[in-house]
């Protein structure tokens, strides 16, 4: 698996992540398909300023055209406080693979070694196991749950934490603090909205 950046042609990738009943079920419903292209522009730009971090899942580098899903990572004000926030989808085919945990692991790591993202949000919906075995098993906190709006609706989200700032100690491997385990597998965590 590979990450890379968000581009202009992943307008299909995005249509069927944010446009699909299946895919935006636990997001409240399927986004318009008409505002698609509008969103990965600005995706585009907010990459390039290093404003988000929104990376394609490209399952093997050795066919870089298929994108599998996407991981993002950005900051989110929280009733006047800056957080950062995680957010990942995987399509359907690609889900039950390791996917999703992989690509938020890489992201967190990328995460601590840039140094600015500091304590690290997710915030997939309460019925979604998957994206909250996700969570989980890379070992954020569970901090309970909450209301979060995503494309203007209002959704009831466990809120989880983990701070990206902490080294591991000398005790612990490189990769502590994003732990591997066999939970379940992949859907989707709340993603950048839409606006």
């Amino acid at each position: 698996m590979l990450l890379r950046d968000v581009r202009l042609d992943d307008v299909d990738a995005y249509r069927r992540m944010r446009c699909d009943p299946v895919m935006m079920a636990e997001l409240g419903g399927p986004l318009p398909v008409d505002g698609i292209a509008a969103k990965v522009e600005r995706d585009v730009r907010a990459v390039a300023a290093d404003v988000h971090w929104i990376k394609m899942i490209v399952p093997d580098p050795a066919d870089p055209g298929t994108v599998a899903g996407s991981v993002a990572l950005w900051p989110n004000d929280v009733d006047g406080t800056l957080e950062s926030e995680i957010g990942w989808m995987v399509l359907p085919e690609f889900q039950r693979r390791g996917l999703a945990k992989q690509a938020t692991r890489t992201m967190l790591e990328l995460a601590r070694d840039d140094g600015r993202w500091g304590r690290v949000h997710a915030h997939p919906a309460v019925t979604n196991a998957a994206s909250n075995a996700v969570c989980r098993a890379l070992g954020f906190t569970l901090l309970g749950e909450t209301s979060v709006t995503f494309a203007d609706r209002v959704l009831r989200s466990n809120r989880w934490m983990i701070d990206t700032a902490r080294r591991p100690t000398q005790a612990e491997p490189a990769g502590a603090g994003f732990e591997s385990g066999g939970a379940p597998e992949d859907v989707s965590g709340k993603l950048p909205g839409s606006g």
